[in-house]
């Protein structure tokens, strides 16, 4: 089967899951991972911004998109001429069933079995009583967080946290002074590669609250991703 995926951390789940370079044909220019195989597959634009011709031209069997990473109308414009898979994970559990759905498709049930059972290992953690309230940006100018609706924020839930902005939907921007009343700020990798320098602007503002950089995949990329981040999560949970 000829599969093109539109989604950076699916990309990474099939190559966990076992498929070959000569199954991929085709992938986004932000799925990196793993670094030594995404080199072999065609690029086909970024997950917003679509190559449909490149697209067209590998005849895939299956295309394989995501309800928030991609652009409606261009996944609806594939659909007239492909197979289109479209994917949607808010919650571990749609995870879980995401890693099924792909083993079906491509009889790796094992290998999937295995992704969820060391997702699951992941999270079996020791949580705080009372839950420090986070807030977690992923963008700056204008500076902006997730509600509670986001898959990042469940995340954040399953190690024992409170997304401050749990009541507010997506991707709202906020100014400095709305997170006074955190107990911590995570600065998130991605999608705006936060830096030391800009915990130093934020701290201008917020100084009482303890500010960390935090790896933005182990918070966004579902698939097998989740799997490999046990270790890093215990290490950020001792270091807060």
């Amino acid at each position: 089967m000829r599969v093109i995926s539109l989604v950076p951390s699916i990309t990474e789940a099939l190559f966990d899951l076992g498929l070959a370079t000569d199954e991929i044909v085709g992938r986004t220019k932000f799925c990196i991972h793993p670094k030594d195989l995404v080199r072999e597959v065609e690029i086909i634009g970024g997950t917003k911004n679509l190559n449909l011709d490149k697209i067209k031209s590998l005849k895939p069997d299956l295309i394989i998109a995501n309800k928030e990473e991609n652009v409606k109308e261009q996944v609806e414009e594939l659909m007239k001429d492909f197979r289109v898979l479209v994917t949607n994970v808010d919650t571990l559990e749609d995870n879980y069933y995401l890693l099924k759905q792909l083993a079906h498709l491509f009889g790796k049930e094992e290998k999937a079995q295995f992704f969820n059972l060391k997702t699951y290992e992941a999270f079996d953690i020791t949580r705080s009583e009372k839950p420090l309230k986070v807030a977690y940006l992923i963008w700056k100018n204008p500076y902006m967080t997730v509600g509670g609706d986001t898959f990042i924020s469940r995340i954040l839930e399953e190690l024992g946290f409170e997304n401050l902005f749990k009541n507010q939907k997506r991707y709202p921007e906020i100014q400095l002074e709305d997170l006074k009343v955190a107990d911590l700020i995570f600065l998130s990798s991605e999608p705006f590669p936060f830096k030391e320098q800009h915990i130093d602007e934020i701290r201008e503002v917020c100084q009482n609250q303890k500010i960390l950089i935090v790896d933005g995949e182990a918070f966004s990329w579902y698939g097998t991703h989740l799997a490999k981040c046990g270790k890093y999560y215990r290490e950020l949970l001792k270091n807060v």
